[in-house]
């Protein structure tokens, strides 16, 4: 890894400059699109964008090599903060590497671990060629592991932060075992941090929960619930049971893949 891989993001509105490192042909994923077009999710990195202000705390659950964390912290700056969490070696060196090219190390703690509901070690099984889909359950299909550590989320969190302003939990269908380590958090928190979250039935139905039980557990918390959509760049409001229902209907076809990505908060 030197600077000559590195690449300059492409990302309109960035208060400066910004460079990643990323992954060689094996990832056809993040690392590709970030070569060829220096954006990655093009709508939430503009959501990100508008939510943070200076001095905001951003947690990052899942965060790959570092994009949105390297991100949030360009807004945040050295008075904000950012938790990224990721369990990969691999997307973990590069987060770290990261924050030094970016010079963000004050602002940006990465923690080489995956957040579930319990602490304690696990394993992280691997995908082969996208470095972004690694997942902390076994699933149907044979996959090459690594051991990891998991930590509940308000436990480790929970002395290290007194303000949450937005956290993006992206986690390939462990997010329901990840809201539940932070909802006593969550709770105690003053103010309720806007959440960025990747609902997919089949994942979450793979690791042991499901659609509706993560909507129903994000609806504990009182917020409205917005479809991020990425084509129209627009949110669109919907309720506890729409989204529920949703879900119910994907799961009644049991090779479905479909996924949303959802916000959760007030949005003026």
């Amino acid at each position: 890894m030197n600077p000559s891989t590195a690449v300059a993001l492409q990302i309109p509105d960035l208060p400066r400059p910004l460079q990643l490192y990323v992954h060689g042909e094996r990832d056809q994923f993040v690392s590709r699109r970030i070569r060829e077009e220096g954006i990655w999710e093009p709508y939430e990195t503009e959501l990100v964008l508008e939510i943070l202000r200076p001095g905001d705390v951003f947690v990052d659950v899942g965060a790959n090599i570092g994009y949105f964390s390297v991100l949030a912290a360009s807004v945040v700056g050295e008075e904000g903060a950012v938790f990224a969490f990721e369990p990969d070696p691999d997307n973990f060196r590069l987060l770290q590497a990261n924050a030094e090219l970016n010079a963000q190390q004050q602002a940006i703690t990465p923690v080489p671990a995956a957040l579930s509901d319990a602490s304690g070690k696990g394993q992280l099984y691997l995908a082969a060629d996208n470095l972004g889909d690694h997942q902390v359950y076994a699933g149907g299909e044979p996959r090459p592991s690594v051991p990891i550590t998991l930590y509940r989320g308000s436990d480790f969190l929970g002395s290290r932060l007194q303000r949450m302003d937005l956290l993006k939990v992206d986690t390939q269908g462990s997010e329901f075992n990840v809201i539940a380590g932070l909802m006593p958090l969550l709770f105690a928190l003053r103010r309720k941090p806007r959440i960025i979250i990747e609902l997919t039935p089949y994942s979450l139905r793979e690791a042991g929960a499901s659609g509706r039980e993560l909507i129903e557990l994000l609806a504990q918390l009182g917020q409205p619930l917005w479809i991020i959509d990425h084509i129209e760049h627009s949110l669109h409001r919907c309720t506890v049971e729409e989204l529920a229902v949703w879900c119910d209907n994907w799961d009644r076809v049991p090779e479905d893949r479909g996924f949303v990505n959802v916000l959760v908060g007030q949005m003026d």
